[in-house]
C-alpha cells in the first residue's frame, strides 16, 4: 500500500539547493549526543522516562561521503548538524538538535551522483535528505517512552486531542496522566504484560490514543484493526495475531471470540474509571525494560499477495519514523516558515496505517489532533472552519472532492496550509484545479507501505510539489534499488524495475507467515515493494504500475484473490476473476468477471449482495460483468491485463 508521512514547514529545506561531489564508503561508527536543553523531554514520572543523555549512531546499511557544497555558510549554519548518509555537513547550528562529528571519506570508485543520489558501484540510490540520527539499537527504549520524550515542554498546556463532533478537548498534561493511569490499571487488574498482544476493534475516539500509547508502554503489541470486520475476516486476524486480549466497543464485541485474558469494553465505566484511577485505588505501573527490537505493533496488510497479513513492527522501526521530526521542528522554529501551532484534522481511522503512522508523528511533535469519528465530507469541512485546521493527511479522491466540490464555498478554509497526500500520484490536472481553488495550500505527496513502516519517498516544498506525477524523492535513512524482475539485475536512472528500500523502518516480517516474509524480505535487508517504478535525473520517484495484484480503493488495499475465494464459493458461478476499474472518487473499484454455471441466472446485484455479506464495506464488488470464460496463461494464471483491457474498452471485445 501507498501511503505518506509528511512533515511540515521543511520548506526551508527544500529550497537550498545542495549542489554536492559524493564519495561513499562504509560508515565507521560516529556518534553524537542529545541532552535535555536542546530536545525539551517531558518524562512521566517512573512509568515514561528517557535518560537525559542518549548516545546516538548512524543507522546500519548506510555510507557517509564527503560533500563539496555551494550553499552558502550561512545557510548551512542554519540547518541542524545532523548527518546525511551521503555527506558530512559541516556547520553546526547553535540551537540545533544534534551535534555533528565531521568526518570524510573518498573512494575514487564509488562516486555517488549528486542529482540522483545513485551509487555506480553497488547500484545503489541514497537519499538526498539530511540523515537522521537514532538511538543506539542496543539501548532500552519503547516508543512510548521515545515519542513522549520529544515533547516541548510548553505542549504540556495545549491540547492533544479534539473530538470534532463534541468539541471536547484533551490536554497533553491529561494525556499524559491518562496513559500513566491506564497502564497502572491495566497492570493492576489483568495478568496483561510484555511479550502479549492485545487487538483493538474501536471506531476513532479520545480514548484510542491513550490506549494505543499505555499498552506500548508496557511492553504489550497493540493489533488495530477495521472494527467493521466481518467475523471470518476476524476470526482469520486472531488466527494470525494470537491475541491475548481484546479492546473493543460494545457494538463489536459480540463479534470476538473468547480469548484468554477476554474483551475490556473501552466504552464502559469499567474502562473510564481506568483512565482516571490514582495511587490510592492503584499502584503505580511498574517499569518494563524493553528493547528496541521487541514488537510493538501489529498492522494489517494485504502484503504482495494474498490475504490479509500482519506486519510486525518493532519499536526501532517506529522509533525511527520519528527520530526526525523533532531534529526538523527544532530547524524550523525560529524560521518564519514555523506554523505557530499546527493543528491536523484526521479524516482516516486510527487503525489504518495512514492513521496509526500519523497518531504517533504528531503525538511526537506535540501537534493538536482533531479526531473524526467517522469520515464525511461536508463535516470535515466544518471542522477545518471551526477549529481552523492547517493540516489534513489525504488519498487522491479527497483531493478531487475538494477541487470539485460547490459546497467548499460555504466554509471558511483559509487556515489550511498544507495536506498530506498518499495512496497513489496525484495526476497533473487534478494537481492544477486543486491550486486553481486553494492557491494557498500545498500538497506534499509520497509513497510508502505498511511494510516500510511508513514514507519511504516524499515531496518537500513548491518545487518539489511541481513535478508532476512524482512521489518525491527517498526519504532519510532510505535506500533503494530498481531492480529488473525477470533478472534480478539492478539497474540505473531513467530505468523501469521493482523497487526494493531498505532502512530502519523495514518492517520485521509477516506474523506467523515465514513464507511471504522470505518473498518480500531478502537476507540484506531490502524489501521488495511489488511496485513497477523509476528515478529521473534528479532523484525523483515515479510509480509507474503495480506488479502486485491490489485494488486501491481510497486509501484501501483490496486483494483480489480474497473475493475471487468468495465468488468461486457461489453454487452459480463456475469462475471468476476480480480486477481495478478506475473510478475518479475511490481511485479504483473491485470489479468481478463472473462465468456463470450452466443454466444459471444470477444477476449482478446478486452477486455484489453475495460478496458483500462477507466482506469489509471497503471491499465490496462495485461492478460486474458477465463473460463466456476468464483468459488465463498455460500456467493457469489470470491474465488481469487482458480483463482490464477488456473493462476499459466498454466490452467491445469478447472473452
Amino acid at each position: 500500500m501507498t501511503l505518506l508521512l509528511f512533515v511540515t514547514d521543511q520548506s526551508l529545506l527544500c529550497r537550498a539547493a545542495l549542489f554536492c561531489h559524493t564519495t561513499c564508503q562504509p560508515q565507521s561508527d560516529p556518534t553524537t549526543t542529545i541532552n535535555e536543553t536542546c530536545c525539551p523531554s517531558v518524562f512521566i514520572d517512573s512509568l515514561m522516562h528517557v535518560p537525559s543523555s542518549v548516545t546516538m549512531p548512524l543507522p546500519p546499511h548506510h555510507t557517509t561521503c564527503q560533500l563539496q557544497s555551494e550553499t552558502s555558510p550561512s545557510f548551512i549554519a542554519q540547518l541542524s548538524s545532523a548527518t546525511p548518509h551521503h555527506t558530512c555537513l559541516a556547520r553546526r547550528r547553535e540551537k540545533s538538535v544534534m551535534a555533528t562529528q565531521n568526518q570524510t571519506h573518498s573512494h575514487p570508485d564509488t562516486t555517488i551522483d549528486p542529482n540522483t543520489g545513485f551509487c555506480s558501484s553497488s547500484r545503489t540510490f541514497h537519499s538526498l535528505r539530511p540523515n537522521v540520527l537514532l538511538p543506539p539499537p542496543s539501548q532500552p527504549l519503547s516508543l512510548a517512552d521515545y515519542a513522549l520524550s520529544l515533547l516541548p515542554a510548553a505542549a504540556t498546556y495545549k491540547s492533544a486531542l479534539i473530538d470534532a463532533t463534541t468539541g471536547r478537548h484533551l490536554s497533553y498534561s491529561l494525556f499524559l496522566r491518562q496513559v500513566k493511569s491506564l497502564a497502572s490499571s491495566i497492570q493492576s487488574l489483568t495478568p496483561l504484560s510484555k511479550g502479549h498482544v492485545a487487538l483493538i476493534l474501536t471506531p476513532t475516539s479520545l480514548h484510542v490514543p491513550v490506549l494505543y500509547f499505555s499498552l506500548l508502554s508496557l511492553g504489550v503489541t497493540i493489533a488495530p484493526a477495521n472494527p467493521l470486520s466481518s467475523p471470518s475476516e476476524l476470526t482469520h486476524l486472531i488466527h494470525l495475531t494470537k491475541p491475548a486480549i481484546a479492546f473493543a466497543t460494545s457494538a463489536v464485541a459480540t463479534n470476538v471470540p473468547t480469548l484468554k485474558f477476554g474483551t475490556v469494553l473501552i466504552d464502559s465505566p469499567l474502562f473510564l474509571s481506568m483512565l482516571d484511577a490514582n495511587g490510592d485505588s492503584h499502584s503505580r505501573a511498574s517499569g518494563v525494560e524493553l528493547s528496541q527490537s521487541d514488537s510493538a505493533a501489529i498492522l494489517f496488510s494485504s502484503g504482495t499477495t494474498g490475504r490479509v497479513k500482519g506486519v510486525l513492527l518493532s519499536h526501532r522501526n517506529l522509533i525511527a519514523l520519528i527520530g526526525g521530526f523533532c531534529h526538523l521542528r527544532n530547524i524550523l522554529k525560529d524560521s518564519d516558515e514555523a506554523e505557530p501551532h499546527p493543528l491536523s484534522l484526521f479524516t482516516l481511522p486510527l487503525f489504518h496505517v495512514f492513521g496509526f503512522f500519523m497518531l504517533v508523528r504528531s503525538i511526537a511533535l506535540g501537534e493538536t489532533l482533531v479526531l473524526m469519528h467517522r469520515f464525511d465530507f461536508e463535516g470535515m469541512l466544518k471542522a477545518v472552519e471551526r477549529y481552523k485546521i492547517s493540516m489534513i493527511p489525504v488519498s487522491p479522491p479527497l483531493v478531487v472532492a475538494l477541487a470539485k466540490s460547490e459546497l467548499v464555498n460555504k466554509y471558511d478554509l483559509s487556515s489550511l496550509r498544507i495536506l498530506g497526500c498518499g495512496g497513489a500520484p496525484l495526476g497533473e490536472k487534478v494537481t492544477d484545479d486543486f491550486k486553481a481553488k486553494f492557491p494557498n495550500v500545498e500538497i506534499s505527496q509520497g509513497y510508502g507501505l505498511t511494510e516500510s513502516g511508513g514514507g519511504a519517498a516524499r515531496t518537500l516544498g513548491p518545487e518539489e510539489i511541481k513535478r508532476h506525477g512524482s512521489v518525491g524523492r527517498l526519504s532519510e535513512n532510505m535506500e533503494a534499488k530498481i531492480v529488473d524482475p525477470v533478472t534480478g539485475e539492478a539497474l540505473l536512472p531513467c530505468q523501469k524495475g521493482e523497487l526494493w528500500i531498505r532502512g530502519p523502518t523495514i518492517m520485521k516480517g509477516y506474523v506467523g507467515d515465514e513464507k511471504a516474509t522470505a518473498e518480500t524480505l531478502d537476507s540484506e535487508g531490502w524489501l521488495k515493494t511489488g511496485d513497477l517504478c523509476y528515478f529521473d535525473s534528479d532523484g525523483f520517484l515515479y510509480i509507474v504500475d503495480r506488479l502486485k495484484e491490489l485494488i486501491k480503493y481510497k486509501a484501501y488495499q483490496v486483494p483480489p484473490a480474497e473475493l475471487e475465494h468468495i465468488l468461486h464459493t457461489n453454487p452459480d458461478i463456475a469462475d471468476a476473476a476480480v480486477v481495478p476499474y478506475p473510478n475518479e472518487e475511490a481511485g479504483q473499484i473491485p470489479m468481478a468477471f463472473v462465468v456463470r454455471k450452466p443454466g444459471s441466472n444470477i444477476t449482478a446485484d446478486q452477486i455484489m449482495e453475495f460478496v458483500a455479506k462477507q466482506v469489509s464495506p471497503y471491499k465490496k464488488i462495485r461492478r460486474v460483468s458477465f463473460v463466456n470464460s476468464i483468459p488465463k496463461s498455460p500456467a493457469g494464471k489470470i491474465l488481469r491485463r487482458e480483463l482490464v483491457d477488456y473493462a476499459l474498452s466498454s466490452g467491445s471485445s469478447k472473452l
